[in-house]
């Protein structure tokens, strides 16, 4: 008992351990430039908008569905907000509310058409997102939108906390959000029930319908979320601004689910391993690795994740 316990608690920290060797090894071979507070807070501050797509996905991959929209709903806010704020001077107070609806309606749409006509959500949210990649192009008129309201740069990126930017604490407040829904309320247990059996979950008694719509609801919102505070990182908006962020996203997600609560997606787990593939990316770029070893990183953690997480889940089944 005492080993079955030890093991286990090294299965859930095992990828922190990890992070934690990354960042020694990173540390001992280029202390000069890795081991310095600019970089840690470069590595946390840049990639809250990541931290926040994973966990947007995280909510439908929860209840079994897929959402590859969230990238693009991430770009078609961002590009919305930038043409309502530096063209259109909508006031910011407007502009935000406006972009998380819009992200949410997307959300309904992905879920009603997923629910309606029994269609993959696979399919459905590949469909819808390359729809939205096309009239982000359109309203955009291909051309990346600047002259964005230095406000919302201001409490983005400017802002600092220990000298990380306020966005990164944007991203912690959402993951705490999140592990609460899912750990302590009553639709986070039925997420649960319906990603481990649908038909268990209806003859329960769960809404499984309304469970799976809500949870595309709340992905498309979390992708807006996410669109404004890319928006406000950069200063500006371009038509693929989101699209690099979907594999890495993904990756984050199933490694993620490794770890802290093994065989299941959790936000502590997918904010670990978000840092974990940046530091990653970062430490190999500081040692002077060429920019493709970004997508050999991440497309090879994504297929590892992948696997890792089917051997957890088959072994907690079967009991062992």
């Amino acid at each position: 008992m005492r080993q079955s316990n030890f093991t286990y608690q090294l299965e859930r920290f095992g990828l922190l351990i990890v992070w934690l060797a990354f960042i020694a090894l990173f540390g001992v071979l280029r202390p000069d430039t890795f081991l310095t507070w600019s970089n840690f807070s470069t590595i946390f501050g840049s990639e809250a908008v990541l931290v926040i797509v994973t966990l947007g996905l995280i909510i439908p991959l929860t209840a079994g569905d897929f959402d590859l929209s969230i990238a693009q709903v991430l770009t078609l806010v961002s590009m919305t907000t930038a043409i309502l704020d530096a063209r259109l001077d909508v006031p910011l107070l407007l502009v935000i509310p406006i972009a998380v609806a819009l992200g949410a309606l997307i959300g309904l749409i992905n879920g009603a058409i997923t629910l309606f006509f029994r269609v993959h959500s696979l399919i459905v949210t590949l469909g819808v997102g390359t729809f939205l990649h096309g009239i982000t192009l359109w309203i955009g008129n291909s051309q990346t939108i600047s002259g964005v309201s230095p406000m919302l740069m201001e409490w983005v990126i400017i802002q600092r906390i220990w000298g990380i930017p306020i966005a990164f604490y944007y991203a912690m407040i959402l993951a705490v959000l999140i592990w609460y829904m899912l750990s302590y309320t009553a639709f986070g247990q039925h997420l649960l029930f319906t990603g481990r059996g649908r038909e268990v979950g209806r003859l329960t008694g769960i809404a499984v319908g309304r469970v799976r719509l809500t949870a595309f609801v709340l992905s498309g919102g979390m992708g807006a979320i996410a669109g404004v505070l890319y928006t406000g990182t950069t200063g500006s908006a371009n038509p693929s601004s989101g699209t690099s962020l979907l594999l890495p996203a993904f990756a984050a997600a199933f490694l993620g689910a490794t770890c802290i609560k093994p065989g299941r997606f959790n936000p502590w787990g997918s904010v670990i391993a978000v840092y974990f593939l940046v530091t990653g990316i970062n430490g190999l770029s500081v040692l002077g690795f060429r920019t493709f070893v970004q997508d050999l990183f991440y497309g090879g953690a994504l297929v590892l994740a992948v696997m890792v997480s089917q051997l957890v889940s088959g072994r907690k089944e079967r009991g062992l």
